[in-house]
């Protein structure tokens, strides 16, 4: 099971290697004005480099939230854009290397590469604010917990909104830098296994939509909110199909590091 959950990492954050191609939320729709805050990110060296692409939230004018193995090592630093299409492109904009603003990269203080999973937590703090009428909003504690009944199965959906791939089969890849969005079911929390109580699976389907390549860290709403449930951390197979991983957020170790290391920045 580790060896499968490290593959996990190439599904989610897209390498940026040449001849690599541009990469949305699966079977989404364009999610255009209705999450500003929602931004793509490409992962820089020391050296300024580009090392990988993946989504993420702000939370706060200068707090950037996204999956840890987003801001691992060797990455020091990142580059952000918020434009719904960054596929399209603004003149100047020099993707992948000049974006809307740049920030440090911050991990999550218990994340161990090997079993990202665990702790898989990740912040850019930005080097100036981005201003905006509202972010996403950190989801206070143990509050997923509540889900996990069969009615709340059931009844429980999230907004997953991300810049990774559209469509991947064996023999085609439909790519985008477009931000989109799905409304994916819960399938599984608090179960023993490879989920636990640190994170949760979602439906990926034709039906429902789902997350795939460089959706990793992009914020898992819960229902129609604001708030942020979890980020996009894993999948189960090359083909993003059947189910999504999803880090929580509202565990005891995320939100302590979170208020701790950037209270002074977050609301």
């Amino acid at each position: 099971m580790k060896k499968q959950l490290v593959f996990m990492i190439a599904i989610f954050a897209l390498m940026l290697l040449p001849g690599n191609p541009a990469v949305a939320v699966t079977d989404g729709e364009l999610d255009g004005d209705n999450h500003p805050y929602v931004g793509l990110m490409v992962a820089d060296d020391v050296n300024g480099n580009p090392l990988w692409r993946c989504s993420g939230a702000l939370i706060s004018p200068t707090i950037f939230l996204t999956a840890g193995h987003c801001t691992q090592p060797p990455a020091a630093r990142a580059t952000i854009w918020f434009d719904a299409d960054v596929e399209s492109g603004i003149p100047g904009n020099g993707y992948p290397f000049d974006g809307d603003v740049d920030g440090t990269t911050h991990l999550h203080p218990l994340y161990v590469p090997g079993a990202f999973f665990l702790f898989d937590l990740g912040v850019v703090e930005l080097d100036e604010p981005v201003l905006m009428d509202e972010y996403g909003v950190l989801p206070e504690l143990d509050q997923l917990d509540v889900m996990a009944t069969r009615r709340g199965l059931q009844d429980t959906t999230f907004t997953s909104v991300g810049y990774g791939l559209q469509q991947i089969n064996p023999v085609f890849i439909e790519s985008e830098r477009v931000r989109m969005f799905a409304t994916p079911r819960l399938i599984q929390i608090n179960t023993p296994g490879f989920t636990g109580d640190f994170s949760i699976m979602l439906s990926n389907n034709h039906s429902t939509g789902g997350t795939c390549f460089g959706d990793s860290g992009g914020p898992n709403f819960i229902n129609d909110t604001n708030v942020i449930g979890g980020v996009t951390s894993f999948g189960l197979n090359g083909n993003c199909a059947g189910t999504g991983g999803v880090y929580r957020v509202d565990r005891a170790d995320d939100l302590t590091w979170l208020y701790t290391e950037f209270g002074d920045q977050l609301p």
